[in-house]
C-alpha cells in the first residue's frame, strides 16, 4: 500500500507565496550586492577623494585595500548574523542586514573628502566598508537559509539557486547606474561630485527592500522551532 505525504501531494509548480519569498529574498540581496560593488567600480575616483594626500599609485592601492576589507569581514558577518538569525528569526535579521548595508552606502555618498576633514575621511570610509562586509556576509547566507526553509522537499537546491544569481545582477545594476550618471553629469562633474549619486540612490533601494521584507512572514521552520522551544539560546 502506498502512502502519499502532504509534500508529494502538492502541485509541481511554485505557489504564489513561494514565488514571493524567492523574489523578496533575491531582490534584497541584489540591492546589497549593488551597494557592495559600487565601491569597487568607483575605486579610482574614491581613491582620489579619500586618499588624496598620497601619490596616484598609492591612493589606488589604499582604495583597493579598503575594498578588500569588506570581503575579509564577510565570514564574520555570516557567523554573527547566522547566530542572530537562529536566536531572533530570519525575518528580523534580514531587516538588520539590509539597514546596515543601505545606510552605510548612503553615508559614503555624503561623506566629506580628505581635503575637507583630513584623515577622518578614510577612517570613516574603511569603517563603513567593514560594516558593508559584515552585512553582506549575514545577508547572503541568511537569504539562502530563508528560501531553503520555505522550499518543499526535493526542491531546496532549485529554490536557493536564485540567490546565487544576485551577485551578478547586483554588479550589472551598479554598472548601469554608474553609466547613466556618468553620461548625465559628464566626466568632469562625475569625478568631482557625480560619483556620489549612485551611493545616494541606495536609500531608494533601501526603502523598497525594507517595504518588501516587512511583508514577509517568518520562516516556517524557525516558527515551528520557536513554538516547540527548540530555538538557539543566547549563550
Amino acid at each position: 500500500m502506498s502512502t502519499m505525504t502532504a509534500t508529494s501531494a502538492r502541485p509541481a509548480g511554485m505557489t504564489k507565496d513561494e514565488r514571493f519569498v524567492i523574489l523578496a529574498s533575491s531582490l534584497g540581496t541584489v540591492f546589497e550586492w549593488y551597494d557592495f560593488y559600487l565601491y569597487g567600480s568607483l575605486a579610482g575616483i574614491i581613491g582620489a577623494q579619500f586618499f588624496s594626500d598620497y601619490p596616484p599609485a598609492t591612493r589606488d592601492i589604499f582604495a583597493l585595500l579598503a575594498f578588500a576589507a569588506g570581503f575579509l569581514v564577510r565570514p564574520f558577518g555570516a557567523i554573527v548574523f547566522g547566530r542572530v538569525g537562529d536566536i531572533v528569526g530570519r525575518k528580523y535579521t534580514f531587516l538588520v542586514t539590509i539597514l546596515i548595508m543601505g545606510m552605510s552606502t548612503f553615508i559614503v555618498g555624503l561623506l566629506p573628502s580628505a581635503k575637507t576633514i583630513g584623515i577622518a575621511a578614510p577612517i570613516i570610509l574603511i569603517s563603513l566598508r567593514l560594516l558593508q562586509g559584515l552585512a553582506l556576509g549575514g545577508e547572503y547566507g541568511g537569504a539562502a537559509t530563508y528560501v531553503a526553509e520555505h522550499a518543499p522537499q526535493g526542491k531546496r537546491g532549485y529554490y536557493t539557486s536564485f540567490i546565487q544569481t544576485t551577485a551578478t545582477l547586483g554588479l550589472f545594476l551598479s554598472l548601469l547606474v554608474i553609466l547613466f550618471t556618468r553620461t548625465f553629469t559628464g566626466e568632469k562633474d562625475f569625478a568631482d561630485w557625480g560619483w556620489r549619486i549612485p551611493f545616494l540612490v541606495s536609500v531608494l533601494l533601501l526603502g523598497i527592500s525594507v517595504w518588501i521584507r516587512l511583508r514577509l512572514n517568518e520562516s516556517p521552520v524557525f516558527q515551528r522551532m520557536k513554538e516547540e522551544g527548540k530555538t538557539s539560546k543566547r549563550r
